[in-house]
């Protein structure tokens, strides 16, 4: 996206958030203000380096892991879908006979330092007695199978239980007592059934309670929000007494993500708990997003390996920093948006157990293999 197009995408932004504002009570609008002022400030659509996530990257030894490149590497893959007992058929692009192989053969390399390589024996002694739990849609899915494999590779011969109940999935490894939990949420905040069908409650997170009392927690939230029509899980989004057939969809995630953050704020004890957000995963179902405007992710093999890609940074990568720079409690940005857009090579396309094309979700073992090696060098670096 060039860069007259973000100025008036953004334009359009706030265009659409000042005239919703009015008819908000005077604290909505006073902070209706404050994004505006925001999104002014940074008309070029980039996103700022806002304290708190200046804070977090200090945490990485004064590294910034998230600004690199993709080099080959032929000790990779860090396991084997076939070794792995966990992975979903949505992610297991081998078992579905993906023909080419390089994609797996692809390290994400910093420019300024090195990524430590992951151990999963120090991941289970580290967290030994501990619960750590992926919350968000299913890119937390695929984060979360990616770590369980990642653990189980170390320790194959260790025993695992499974147990999915609903919305919750838990691996537990035995003889640690390391608990790796994933709450499938879409969006966050609370999607409830009501008379007048299924509401979007950007003000309300009921849902938060089986989040306390983890030792960590990693959240993720995007994909589902630019879902229209018969994809869209929901008929109305309500906030306070407002409901509404539909609203723009940037700014119902920053008042969404603004409800997570209040959340965090008023139930997260930093001496207990670790917070991580896993940043925006893009998708690759447009080619001009890295310069061949005919081609999609389908039949890519190759990562992109320009200096800059030419999409520029989501928008809704805008709005995460925005959200992070307001918290008052410390969460760490996996901020993987970039070394993600990269891989346009690494979906599932069609070599899953679903029909048609997937320029979404990513191959396992692959993209999110990395994600957790910029997680374990949070905790460990």
């Amino acid at each position: 996206m060039g860069f007259l197009l973000k100025v008036l995408f953004l334009s359009l932004f706030v265009s659409s958030y000042k005239t919703e504002a009015a008819s908000l009570s005077v604290e909505a609008e006073t902070e209706a203000e404050e994004y505006y002022n925001y999104i002014n400030c940074n008309g070029n659509g980039t996103t700022s380096s806002s304290s708190n996530n200046n804070r977090a990257r200090k945490l990485a030894n004064r590294c910034n892991y998230f600004q690199g490149k993709w080099v080959y590497d032929a000790s990779y893959p860090l396991y084997q879908s076939a070794n792995c007992p966990f992975i979903d058929p949505q992610f297991n692009c081998q078992k579905y006979n993906r023909p080419d192989q390089l994609y797996l053969k692809y390290r994400w390399q910093p420019f300024s330092c090195n990524l430590p390589r992951f151990n999963g024996l120090t991941f289970l002694e580290k967290w030994r007695g501990k619960k750590i739990m992926f919350v968000g849609d299913s890119l937390s899915f695929n984060m979360w199978q990616s770590l369980t494999c990642m653990i189980h590779s170390w320790v194959p011969n260790s025993k695992t239980t499974l147990i999915k109940s609903g919305a919750l999935s838990q691996v537990t490894f035995e003889d640690y007592d390391v608990k790796l939990l994933l709450h499938r949420t879409q969006y966050l905040v609370d999607l409830v059934k009501e008379n007048v069908g299924w509401v979007l409650k950007l003000d309300k997170i009921e849902n938060g309670n089986v989040w306390r009392g983890n030792d960590m927690l990693i959240f993720n939230s995007w994909h589902w929000w630019t879902h229209t029509g018969s994809s869209q899980p929901w008929n109305y989004v309500q906030e306070g007494t407002t409901l509404q057939k539909d609203m723009n969809r940037l700014i119902a995630y920053y008042k969404g993500m603004t409800t997570w953050a209040r959340w965090v704020n008023l139930n997260v004890d930093p001496s207990k708990t670790q917070v991580y957000f896993q940043g925006i995963s893009p998708t690759h179902y447009e080619g001009k997003d890295w310069g061949e405007p005919s081609k999609s992710c389908k039949g890519e093999t190759q990562p992109f390996f320009g200096t800059k890609y030419p999409g520029g940074t989501p928008m809704a990568s805008v709005v995460v920093d925005k959200v992070l720079s307001r918290i008052k409690k410390p969460v760490y940005l996996l901020d993987v948006t970039t070394l993600s857009q990269y891989r346009k090579d690494a979906h599932p396309t069609s070599y899953s157990e679903h029909s048609g094309l997937d320029c979404s979700h990513w191959c396992l073992p692959g993209l999110p293999d990395s994600w957790n090696q910029v997680l374990y060098a949070a905790i460990f670096g």
